[in-house]
């Protein structure tokens, strides 16, 4: 099959999840013998425009800064994003050019062809909705969060109408759990246009084969964390949704039980410094770190295998993929189940199988129960990290999650291959 994705983000640049996401999807999909070309952002236009990557051909088209013409035509709402305008542009410059570079350059001047578009968040649903519009190509819209759960229902209503727009012009909508098939039911998308398709994970990649215990222990040592010491583990955007101030505020009834226990925050966000001055008026210095630097893929996946127990309390987290991080490298992992959670559908939270523990993540007394019930029994704590490397090796390798996304996009094209 010859297919198209439309990703604001793919390497060498990834930012977030949707990255990691495209780029593991796209490059499994040509290992399977597919066609696949990736449209992504030209970031400060230092790339190649037309590039090869992992079997995937790549096209960046060189932006154009459009901010003060878009500031003269722009409805009150985008001229209220200030220097936000500028984010604007840049989404809106690449979709239109990506559209224009595909459908002139690519379909009607090369000749290429073209089964099926996959259309990335509304980052990339401008430029999906215009190729169909100019070549009738069937269109998935794959919705990995929304404007509203990722602003708490406070972002921007010009986001959000774009995002209608694009599951208005899709053939299927694809999203990463079924929290988010009810979600975004809840805010009127056609349900009977969604189908699930769960994100993944490199099981070989994050092994805790890869490390050995000296590399193990100079981490945990560069945190000061003696031989008998539990870490807990924070892995994510320091966000107000990724709810890592409540987990600050769940450390002192946690030490209470399991003084032995520290906890590293690895990630950088608006809220570092309002977790900085939590952290020192709960006189938790000794026992949380903040790591808020950018670190490499190896040095990341280290930290898994450095833990004792992931704890990863989000309000909104469409898939998290953090949490398929953290179960393949064989650590139980603590997560938020309220409201929209796909980490709930990853993790079995009791039984023969219990890879882990639902909290109520707004709740940091109920965050604190959770770690406990994992620190409580070492026996338990390890075969929960067993049971959370088989789950990962049965449901969530990229080879199973391609082969579902595959027999998605082949609903969509039918009979058209050609």
């Amino acid at each position: 099959m010859r297919i198209l994705h439309i990703s604001w983000e793919f390497p060498p640049t990834i930012v977030g999840g949707l990255g990691t996401f495209t780029m593991e999807l796209t490059k499994q999909l040509a290992v399977m013998g597919n066609d696949v070309t990736v449209y992504t952002l030209n970031r400060d236009n230092k790339y190649p425009t037309r590039d090869l990557w992992e079997g995937v051909e790549v096209h960046r088209p060189m932006i154009i800064d459009l901010t003060q013409a878009l500031n003269i035509f722009a409805g009150e709402e985008l001229k209220r994003w200030g220097e936000g305008l500028r984010f604007f542009s840049d989404v809106f410059t690449y979709n239109i050019l990506s559209a224009s570079k595909v459908v002139n350059e690519q379909i009607k001047k090369e000749g290429k062809k073209f089964d099926v578009v996959d259309a990335h968040d509304w980052l990339g649903a401008m430029a999906g909705a215009a190729i169909k519009d100019e070549t009738g190509l069937p269109l998935v819209f794959h919705v990995h969060s929304t404007e509203k759960g990722r602003s708490m229902g406070k972002g921007s209503r010009v986001v959000e109408d774009v995002e209608y727009m694009g599951a208005d012009k899709a053939d299927c909508v694809i999203t990463v759990s079924y929290a988010m098939r009810d979600h975004l039911i809840s805010i009127g998308f056609p349900g009977n246009k969604i189908t699930v398709c769960w994100n993944g994970v490199d099981e070989k990649k994050y092994s805790m084969e890869n490390f050995s215990k000296e590399e193990i222990s100079a981490l945990r040592g560069r945190y000061g964390l003696r031989e008998n010491e539990i870490m807990l583990l924070f892995v994510g955007r320091l966000t107000a949704v990724k709810g890592a101030q409540n987990l600050v505020e769940a450390m002192p009834k946690i030490l209470k039980d399991y003084p032995n226990t520290k906890l590293v925050i690895l990630g950088v966000g608006e809220m570092e410094n309002d977790l900085r001055r939590r952290i020192k008026e709960l006189n938790l210095e000794d026992k949380v770190v903040m790591r808020t630097e950018f670190v490499e893929e190896h040095e990341r996946i280290l930290h898994y295998a450095a833990s004792d127990v992931v704890v990863l309390p989000s309000f909104y987290e469409p898939f998290g993929i953090v949490c398929t991080e953290a179960m393949s490298m064989g650590k139980p992992v603590v997560v938020g189940a309220k409201g929209v959670s796909g980490f709930r559908e990853q993790i079995v939270p009791e039984g023969d199988k219990q890879c882990g523990v639902h909290i109520d993540p707004h709740n940091p007394d109920d965050i604190a129960w959770g770690v406990s019930a994992v620190l409580c029994c070492p026996e338990k704590r390890e075969l929960m990290g067993k049971n959370a490397r088989e789950r990962v090796l049965a449901e969530f390798t990229w080879e199973k999650i391609a082969k579902k996304t595959y027999s998605v996009y082949a609903g969509v094209v039918g009979n058209e291959i050609q």
